[in-house]
Order: C-alpha cells, then structure tokens, then sequence
C-alpha cells in the first residue's frame, strides 16, 4: 500500500475523519413526539433523556424491525420501540444490545407452540399465547397492543418491552438465571438478595397468597427478574415496599426509576 510522506499526516487525519461513519441520530422533532407519547421518557432528566436517544438512535441502526400481519409502523411507532427496549440500557449502555438483531413486533398477543418431555418420558404440547419473547440469540419479539396498554397506563406495573429486555441482558453472561453480567462482588450480593427474596416470594405463591407482585415472576428465577424489572420502571413503590433489597439492586443496575426522576 502507498504511503503519504509526513507533511501529509493533517490530510490523513481530515480523511478518516470524513471516512469515519457518523453516529446515528434521530432527529429533534420526531425524537420530541416519540418522548411526548412515551411517559418514562417524559419523566427523565434531560442528561438521561439524551442518553437514552443515543441509545435509541443505536437501536434503529443496528436492529430491524418488522411488522407481522397486517400491522404497519412509521417512523413514530419505531421510534417508540427502540426507546422503550433501550429504557434497560440508560446505565448499562449500548453493550445491552449486543447478540441479536431484529425486533418482530405482532398486532396484537401472538400463539406459540410448546412442548416438555416429563420424567416419565411423556411428551406434553400446549399453546401459549404471548404478549412478548426472547429468544437467546434470535429476534426479541413484541405485540403492539400490549406495548399500547403498557403506554396508555405507564404506573400499572407493565411494560413487556422492558420485561423482554431485561431477558436480553440477562442472557449476556451466557446462563439466562435471572443475574445480568456484574462485577463479581456485586454479582455474590446480588445473587444471594435475588435467590433469598425469590423463595420467600414463591412460598407466598405457592401459599395462595394475594401478592402485590405479579404471580408470573414465580415461574423461574429469569421471570422474576424480568417482572421485577417491570414493576422498577413502571411502579417503583409497590416494589420498594414489598422486596427493598431487589428494589435497590434494580435502581442501582437501572438507574432511578423514571416514574420516580420527574
């Protein structure tokens, strides 16, 4: 390859930054629309709200988004879903979005076909009928008119992007267990508060007990997680008050609740 002599190093810095792919942006006005329509974006900080539009803007440039069906989304609607799959991200950053790239987003909650072999050697099928999914390392999958209720009653204790996200990172470390990736001392405190508050919750379930918290998070450590994270963002004081050392390990990994930063 050619070589520039040494005067020309100022022309090679210039090139390669002419050459050097700009990062992907959204711009003010359809950004401002999306954070109008989209309440946790609303209630941030305008430092959080920018990070997360550098989050999303990322999003929309590494992640294809298809619609299912008959449904149809613009610009508006897509700009929604990566900022609210990018709500997860604001402290952990765009490394939350690596392993996958594509977002399939159905009109409505979607049927899935499902099947265990028990200990006898018995093959069980059943469907189930989903508002959203995770696959470990394929798409992350959606239905718009869960994502509308989830934005039509934000404080509600829902949000099934954040729910399908929080799954994405807790995949991250290899093990889907309900522990994201952490530094090892955090990770050893975490999991001790997460496994010692997952129990007690599941012996209230199994109980019939009526719990504040979805009953869903006593399926597997990885739900608990997720709908423990669900309730972070969108109804902070029903977690604090029912599980405060889960409530503070979320803060801490998410950041301030967004239905607490307005």
């Amino acid at each position: 390859m050619a070589q520039f002599p040494a005067g020309h190093v100022p022309l090679i810095k210039r090139l390669s930054r002419w050459l050097r792919p700009r990062a992907p942006t959204i711009p003010d006005e359809p950004w401002q629309a999306a954070c109008e329509a989209l309440p946790w974006a609303a209630s941030l900080d305008r430092q959080r709200r920018e990070r997360l539009r550098t989050l999303a803007a990322r999003f929309l440039h590494e992640k294809t988004i298809t619609p299912l069906g008959d449904l149809e989304l613009g610009d508006h609607e897509r700009i929604l879903l990566a900022a609210l799959c990018c709500l997860p991200l604001l402290e952990f950053g765009e490394g939350g979005l690596r392993g996958w790239s594509q977002l399939l987003v159905y009109p409505d909650a979607f049927r899935v076909r499902r099947s265990h072999v028990d200990a006898a050697g018995v093959l069980h099928e059943w469907d189930d009928e989903l508002a959203g999914e995770a696959w470990d390392h394929g798409p992350l999958i959606l239905s718009w008119a869960d994502v509308c209720a989830d934005l039509a009653e934000p404080d509600a204790g829902f949000c099934v992007a954040v729910h399908e996200m929080a799954h994405k990172l807790d995949v991250l470390d290899g093990e889907l267990d309900g522990t994201p990736p952490l530094p090892s001392g955090w990770y050893r405190q975490w999991a001790r508060d997460f496994q010692r508050a997952y129990d007690a919750f599941c012996a209230e379930v199994d109980a019939g007990r009526e719990m504040a918290i979805d009953p869903y998070a006593a399926e597997a450590p990885e739900e608990f997680f997720a709908v423990c994270t669900e309730y972070h963002f969108s109804a902070p004081e029903v977690l604090e008050e029912a599980m405060p050392e889960v409530a503070a390990h979320l803060a801490r990994f998410y950041g301030p609740s967004p239905m607490r930063a307005g």
